[in-house]
């Protein structure tokens, strides 16, 4: 008889060790399972910022284009395109940052596309803008000073500074006058490391943003017909009352330069 209550302890045991295991022992995997897709990079970061993404893939060769006036350019460029104001077919953004001094390539010619900078070279200011450096802007007939904002580059022709090309500016106040004040782009001979060493600046125009003679044509010939010029100064009015800055998606990336004041004679 005592062998009997032995045996039943043994049947017990064997028969009970194939039973499931408690639900607590199941939800340790499925706890695991859910903090790694909690902690999955796809999940939780936030997209990119895409002109974050092509400045990235840049090869600036000499002069590197600063990242915030790039993202200015970008966001005008996509707006224009979108307004029906530029070439659907064509990617190309060109880029004068006048905050730099004139003796360094501060005209960039970039095809987003391709996401490849076509040119980097020196550009010219107006004469009445500044000596080495840019200071004053208008868009007033006879100031011979340069305009600032966004243009839409036309038709090429041959003048009296050869092959030159239309812009059409697209910011009112800043350079709608861009066309009765015959501001084009051009080449010119005071566009040069000759002239730089002979005088310590760049020369200048009035008002054009001139390039070196022998880059004018190929320049001009990538730019024309509906692509995007961008002339770039930290005037906070100006970027402030842009109507082709207005939708920029980061809200944060205007330069923390001091105000100036745009010349109107």
């Amino acid at each position: 008889m005592k062998r009997f209550p032995l045996l039943l302890c043994l049947v017990y045991l064997v028969t009970t060790s194939f039973y499931p295991g408690s639900s607590e022992s199941n939800s340790a995997p499925e706890m695991v399972k859910v903090t790694e897709i909690t902690l999955s990079p796809k999940e939780n970061v936030s997209p990119q910022n895409p002109a974050e993404e092509i400045y990235r893939q840049l090869q600036f060769t000499e002069e590197t284009l600063n990242f915030e006036v790039f993202e200015k350019a970008f966001w005008g460029f996509q707006n224009l395109k979108k307004s029906g104001k530029l070439r659907p077919d064509q990617d190309v953004l060109s880029v004068c940052d006048f905050s730099l001094s004139s003796n360094r390539k501060r005209l960039w010619v970039i095809d987003l596309g391709e996401k490849k900078v076509l040119f980097n070279t020196l550009v010219a200011h107006g004469k009445g803008t500044g000596e080495e450096f840019a200071t004053n802007f208008s868009n007033t007939e006879n100031s011979h000073q340069s305009s600032l904002g966004f243009y839409v580059t036309e038709q090429t022709y041959n003048g009296d500074n050869g092959y030159s090309l239309r812009l059409f500016g697209m910011d009112r106040g800043y350079n709608d006058a861009a066309l009765e004040r015959c501001i084009v782009m051009h080449g010119a001979k005071y566009v040069s490391e000759d002239f730089i060493r002979s005088e310590k600046r760049l020369g200048r125009s009035w008002g054009c943003p001139a390039v070196p003679a022998s880059l004018a044509k190929p320049i001009i010939n990538t730019i024309k017909n509906q692509t995007c010029l961008f002339i770039y100064y930290p005037d906070q009015n100006y970027l402030a009352s842009s109507q082709w800055l207005k939708n920029m998606q980061k809200t944060d990336s205007i330069l923390n330069a001091p105000a100036k004041t745009m010349a109107t004679n």
